[in-house]
């Protein structure tokens, strides 16, 4: 057939029409809907839309405000939007505050890398001045990069932890945990970074390989006291430990009760230690398995003296513990209250003195005269040189290990016991009653409540000081003349009341005098004259208070909220935190839902970072994508794992993008001349076409379903599935026949095009918390088509509510039966297919076929259907016979040939009803009918 004979009916035909583009054109596109959205203030339209409806509240956890936003904050904020329009559409209001956090440590770094200045050198109020600044910059960065995502919010307003109402309630709460008991102050050892010289909570510790000196030491026992029978008085007690710079602080040797002890000979020195540690101590000294001499259970060592090995002259005690282990080592533990948790516990039990001559830069002090001035960690060569020297050094080897770093600087930290402020988890029972509040709320995904649950079991009390200036100050004050500390209500009121009107600053800016309540003296000694403590409050204390300052202060949200979502990493950080407040202030739990999601890693499942050159810059890639990719690989991900993104997985995305959008051409093409009033009532349509209403609804339920539980993922395979292989590979593949040669008011192709609106109708809704853009666009072609007030006339997808539910739209037996159906259809396919490869058919509309059964049930539907077949199967006719040479798939029996039939001009069906009709001599008779009514 030539181009002119191919052609020649082409105006005949439906063929689709519309505005639509195949291509997205994103970038270029999403932000001039950006600036729509913008000066129509599309967020204040939702709101005022959903005024008075019941609230849904997800409380947003602040990123930090020193940089650009990363692939995590993307996949975060994402989350969170989909979360939120979803829930909006559902008929919620659902109001979405973004926040940021604004104080600590990376700011007051950055800046004083800047000035080239230490924190002792800077003036306290101007590097405020200047951190505010630094955090402010950074907030329209980043607030302006999020905005590029899609992601509405109340981004005029957010929260911010450096505003002056913010900097208050973190000053009253301050001052309420303390009036409650839960704050002291206290010494004991907590996470110490000598780099940037502060205190460090549980929450801003990373764990790092780190090679360390591993020895085993001698404790002489001292003379001139009892011994267990067996033990000799010339006998050593031997330790193993990794960081031998605590050996000066040592003021106790732990064993355990039930360990069993032995007397070996090593060397003609008799040690005592584990039993059934002694041999694998042995062999690394390349000796035969020692002979056990005598026995003892730890219990019976306890309260012995033994020889400090650093101070001469010096003794310290054998005490017991449950935590000593037989891992590794010795069984024996040396124990230095001033650095270490455990030891810190032993230490309050046996009443040790917490022994830390370590300062700020975390060297050594007048306390250990020999190594005054060292850092401890270039201590540790001397310190094994002086055992050596001493003989009480067994054994040295490095050892690898797991070994806390600093979030920040990522430099190894020690435990150094200081004065803290400190929240004391197990006072007035906060452990307890977070472990019960823990139960109380819904845990997305279920494991990470053991996790969340365990790190609360385990957690020491939380170190609150930092000493920095770039934060909120602790609102307390001390006695000139007896040191005794002041806080009370009044004093919290006053100093609450300016930071308030002035911000925090007010505390570096006046006098002790100007910030107390006029009258105030010591409760101890009278005093009048006071100062200020210098530590602020750890950043942490800050976010953690959000559910009050925020949810619980300002109009339209509520304390607690319905949901917090926030990656893995803060079950140690704002979940923690967050809810230790919470049950501080309130004997609650200030969430009722946490989601939380894994990290973004690179290909080879490295975490992404600049330094290691796997970095991209997701902005960067939302100007070349198009923001709507990004966020359908958020939603195709399985974000309760740790996620893999680069740019081979955007490549899939971006196909699944094109064949939603080809989905979308499809659909809106071949409805462009329908309207409302072109209507076919349900129980008039096809039995194909209310087939395809019941997996429609099938789609709508399971979607919702999905959405309901935070299941994106599971979302965006059911939506794919749908439109790859329900409607492209099947439905309207079957469909183009109709649709493009049947007459234009037919009933058969307006029965098809009622379904497809209703499919692009729910589509759009369904995609619509993913793909914002694409969706919105997708609206506007459906507004031009008149949508009825069911569909929804709201001018944005975004202000429309979720498809409703159509329960008689599901027919479970007509959907049994297309089952059975398409796979008579495949068999066929496959035969047309053999036919196609050897060349003798070019499409299936130049075959015939014939279909069998000796399945009874089978037969009867392919009888009931037989007039439909041939639609279904993309050929010119399909009977139910049974052929005499077909291939036998089960009871199944096919045979396909090509037609000897002529082809028709119009819609190239083989029909012998071709050539019939005098006026129209190279059609079929349904095309000629068609064409003469078009006449």
């Amino acid at each position: 057939m030539s181009k002119e004979e191919k052609n020649k009916y082409q105006d005949s035909l439906n063929l689709p029409a519309g505005n639509f583009p195949m291509r997205g054109n994103l970038p270029q596109q999403e932000p001039v809907r950006l600036e729509k959205w913008e000066k129509e203030d599309l967020y204040g339209q939702i709101r005022k839309a959903r005024k008075g409806s019941k609230k849904y509240v997800l409380h947003d956890g602040p990123p930090y405000a020193n940089g650009r936003i990363h692939i995590g904050t993307v996949m975060n904020k994402i989350l969170k939007d989909m979360t939120v329009r979803y829930l909006t559409m559902q008929g919620f209001d659902a109001p979405f505050v973004p926040g940021w956090d604004c104080h600590g440590l990376p700011i007051e770094k950055a800046l004083l890398e800047q000035l080239g200045k230490t924190k002792d050198e800077v003036d306290q109020v101007e590097f405020r001045r200047q951190a505010r600044e630094y955090a402010a910059k950074y907030i329209d960065i980043q607030r302006s990069q999020f905005k590029r995502f899609g992601v509405l919010g109340e981004w005029g307003n957010p929260y911010i932890t450096m505003d002056p109402l913010y900097e208050a309630d973190i000053i009253r709460s301050f001052g309420e945990l303390y009036s409650k008991g839960y704050v002291y102050k206290g010494c004991k050892p907590i996470h110490w970074c000598t780099n940037c010289e502060t205190a460090l909570a549980v929450a801003e510790i990373e764990y790092e390989q780190d090679t360390s000196a591993s020895i085993y030491v001698r404790f002489p026992l001292a003379e001139g006291q009892k011994l267990p029978d067996g033990l000799p008085k010339d006998a050593s007690i031997a330790i193993w430990t990794t960081t031998p710079w605590t050996l000066p602080s040592n003021r106790a040797v732990c064993v355990k009760k039930d360990i069993i002890y032995g007397v070996v000979d090593l060397d003609g020195k008799k040690i005592v230690m584990a039993v059934e540690l002694a041999a694998p101590l042995f062999a690394k000294l390349g000796k035969p398995e020692p002979t056990i001499e005598a026995t003892f259970p730890g219990e019976a060592l306890e309260g012995l003296k033994v020889k400090h090995p650093i101070f001469e002259g010096m003794t310290v005690p054998v005490v017991m513990d449950d935590y000593v282990s037989t891992d590794t080592g010795t069984g024996v533990v040396h124990i230095a209250p001033g650095h270490g948790q455990e030891d810190y516990a032993v230490g309050l039990r046996y009443g040790l003195e917490v022994f830390s001559p370590v300062d700020g830069k975390g060297c050594y002090n007048a306390n250990v005269p020999k190594y005054q001035g060292m850092h401890v960690f270039k201590a540790n060569e001397p310190i094994i040189e002086e055992l050596k020297e001493k003989g009480i050094l067994i054994h040295q080897e490095p050892c690898t290990h797991d070994y806390p770093h600093c979030w920040r600087c990522h430099k190894p930290v020690i435990f150094r016991a200081t004065d803290q402020w400190f929240v004391g988890v197990d006072r007035n029972d906060m452990r307890k009653k977070a472990l019960e509040e823990v139960e109380k709320v819904q845990w997305v995904p279920e494991v990470s409540k053991q996790r969340i649950k365990s790190m609360i079991e385990l957690r020491p009390d939380w170190c609150l000081s930092r000493q920095r200036i770039w934060g909120v100050p602790i609102p307390v004050f001390f006695c000139e003349n007896c040191g005794q500390e002041i806080i009370n209500d009044e004093i919290i009121k006053k100093v609450g009341d300016l930071a308030e009107k002035e911000t925090s600053d007010v505390w570096f800016e006046k006098e002790a005098s100007e910030l107390l309540p006029e009258g105030t003296k010591c409760p101890k000694c009278g005093g009048t004259h006071f100062r200020k403590e210098k530590d602020i409050l750890d950043v942490w204390f800050d976010s953690g208070l959000s559910h009050r300052a925020v949810c619980g202060r300002r109009e339209g949200l509520y304390d607690p909220a319905d949901m917090y979502l926030e990656g893995c990493d803060q079950h140690r950080g704002w979940f923690q935190v967050s809810l230790l407040t919470g049950i501080g202030l309130m004997d609650r739990a200030p969430y009722r839902k946490v989601v939380t999601h894994g990290w973004t890693l690179a290909a080879k499942g490295e975490k992404i970072s600049k330094s290691k050159g796997n970095y991209v810059d997701p902005v960067l890639m939302c100007d070349k994508l198009g923001a709507d990719i990004l966020r359908l690989w958020v939603s195709s991900t399985d974000y309760t794992q740790d996620v893999v993104f680069n740019d081979k997985i955007l490549g899939v995305i971006s196909d699944a993008y094109r064949r939603i959008r080809n989905t979308f051409k499809y659909l809106l093409g071949n409805i462009a001349d329908f309207r409302p009033e072109n209507a076919v009532p349900f129980s008039e349509l096809t039995k194909l076409d209310r087939y395809m209403l019941h997996s429609l609804e099938e789609l709508r339920s399971e979607v919702t379903e999905d959405y309901e539980k935070n299941d994106y993922i599971k979302a965006f395979q059911a939506i794919l599935n749908f439109c790859t292989v329900d409607l492209s590979s099947r439905y309207c593949d079957i469909l183009k026949d109709t649709l493009y040669t049947e007459g234009r008011d037919s009933k058969c192709r307006r029965s098809a095009q009622t379904v497809l609106r209703r499919c692009a109708v729910v589509l759009a809704k369904l995609l619509a918390p993913i793909l914002v853009f694409t969706s919105e666009e997708v609206w506007e072609c459906l507004r031009e088509m008149e949508l009825t007030e069911k569909e929804g006339r709201e001018g944005n997808v975004h202000l429309s509510l979720w498809p409703e539910e159509e329960k008689e739209h599901l027919d479970p037996s007509l959907a049994a039966q297309f089952a059975k159906i398409w796979s008579v259809r495949d068999e066929v396919l496959k035969e047309l297919e053999g036919l196609r490869q050897s060349g003798r058919i070019g499409s299936g509309q130049e075959a015939e076929a014939e279909v069998w059964s000796d399945d009874p049930e089978l037969l009867a539907l392919l009888k009931e259907y037989e007039g439909d077949l041939a639609k279904l199967c993309i050929v010119s006719s399909l009977a139910v016979n049974k052929p005499e040479n077909g291939r036998v798939a089960g009871k199944l029996v096919v045979a396909a040939r090509r037609s000897d039939k002529p082809k028709c001009a119009r819609c190239w069906n083989c029909s012998d009803t071709v050539g019939k009709n005098s006026e129209y001599p190279d059609v079929c008779a349904r095309c000629a009918d068609v064409l003469k009514n078009q006449a």
